[in-house]
Formats: structure tokens, sequence, C-alpha cells
């Protein structure tokens, strides 16, 4: 299943995403959010600095695989569909969504 962009009434864009897609985004989710947990039990805990910075590194990675995740289901999904309809705005939405995630 691709995913399916709307605009609801409210103006509102949302996606529909397949149970398969949204499992594997959630499951990337829980695992960052046990990840900060984590760290702060180290920082609770005293944990020294190097040990907590290797952690946070990781979790940095790890919403850069989330982000690189969705942004491709994003392009091969939302995206090329606008285009397909004519809608080109959703290019520079694309660009400005992109400049956001590499500062």
């Amino acid at each position: 299943m691709e995913d399916k962009c709307y605009c609801n009434i409210e103006s509102e864009k949302k996606t529909l995403r397949s149970e398969d897609e949204k499992k594997k985004l959630l499951n990337r989710l829980n695992r960052i959010e046990g990840q900060i947990r984590g760290i702060k039990n180290m920082l609770e805990n005293d944990g020294y600095c190097n040990d907590i910075l290797i952690q946070s590194a990781a979790v940095n990675a790890a919403v850069n695989a989330f982000n690189r995740e969705l942004i491709s289901l994003h392009i091969k999904g939302c995206v090329t569909k606008d285009i397909k309809e004519g809608k080109e705005e959703i290019v520079d939405e694309l660009v400005n969504t992109l400049q956001k995630l590499m500062k």
C-alpha cells in the first residue's frame, strides 16, 4: 500500500500509511524513546560524560535513520502523487523540509 496523502475539511494534510509502514516507524520511535530514557537514567545516576555522549550520538543516528525512512516514504508516496497530479508546489515543500533536516 502506497502512502495516500489528502487534505481533510480543516485543510490539514494527512497521510494514510499501511499498517506495516506505521508499525516499522513506530518501532523505530519506540527504540529511540527507550534510548532517551536510558540517557536520562545515566544522567540521574551520574554516568560518565563520555558514555552519555556516545549514547546521545546513537540517538542522533537513530533519529536520522527514522527521518531517512520517512522522507523516502514521503517522496515515493505523497510527492510522486502530487507531481503526477500537477501539484508542483510539493517540490518547494520538499526542498524546505530537506533544508530543515540538513541544519
